[in-house]
């Protein structure tokens, strides 16, 4: 099979875009929010553990501390008790009270509106810096990649095989080959496909809306 052209590929990534959109339209965040401080923290919650779970604990969290200077003041063991039931807990509650100390300290209890500012906060990385940056903010620096959408870039090989445990090269890669403008809606978007078809162990290839321009439907589907 000959080698695919970067315009080519350039061509089917927008096709993808394009079509999703036209199944799932503007998507809203997945975790419960009222303000930049409350979803940096959910989205810090949310590494290898459901949305749908830091949903269930974070309303407690933030009736006892609800700003950066409150959740400054508590201590790890208050934070764990309270978000216990999610995976990696105690490193959590560490960074929350650690992020919440340097939103207050350093920031003036404003979560910063910037990437490289955002990375700074202690368990804030760049996935969870381009959610808040784009949820929170409406600024669009990049394209948030979690497991759902590293999955999907990989199965319709818009990023080499080599970047498949390494999501930040495979944000890179769909950065040089997706316009700007479609952006900001990959992440959302394709975290419904991943969750509604494009399952990890079992994607349902035959009710997928990309078959035909997906070079991994047969593969997945044998």
């Amino acid at each position: 099979m000959p080698r695919e052209t970067n315009a080519a590929k350039r061509e089917r990534a927008i096709e993808v875009c394009r079509r999703l959109n036209e199944r799932y339209g503007p998507v809203e965040c997945f975790l419960d929010h009222a303000n930049p401080f409350r979803l940096v923290i959910s989205v810090l919650l949310s590494a290898q553990t459901t949305d749908a779970q830091v949903n269930k604990v974070t309303p407690q969290l933030f009736r006892r501390w609800p700003t950066p200077e409150a959740m400054a003041g508590a201590t790890p063991a208050e934070i764990a008790e309270v978000i216990k039931s999610l995976g990696f807990y105690k490193t959590k509650a560490k960074h929350c009270v650690e992020c919440a100390q340097m939103i207050a300290a350093d920031y003036g209890g404003q979560v910063p509106a910037d990437m490289k500012e955002l990375v700074k906060l202690p368990g804030v990385g760049r996935k969870t810096a381009n959610i808040v940056l784009n949820v929170g903010y409406g600024i669009v620096e990049g394209i948030a990649v979690d497991t759902h959408v590293n999955r999907i870039a990989h199965r319709l090989k818009l990023s080499p095989k080599t970047h498949e445990k390494e999501p930040l090269k495979t944000e890179q890669d769909l950065l040089k080959i997706l316009p700007r403008e479609y952006w900001n809606d990959v992440n959302h978007q394709w975290i419904m496909l991943g969750r509604e078809i494009c399952d990890a162990r079992r994607p349902r290839c035959g009710e997928c809306p990309l078959a035909d321009i997906c070079p991994s439907v047969r593969a997945e589907s044998a």
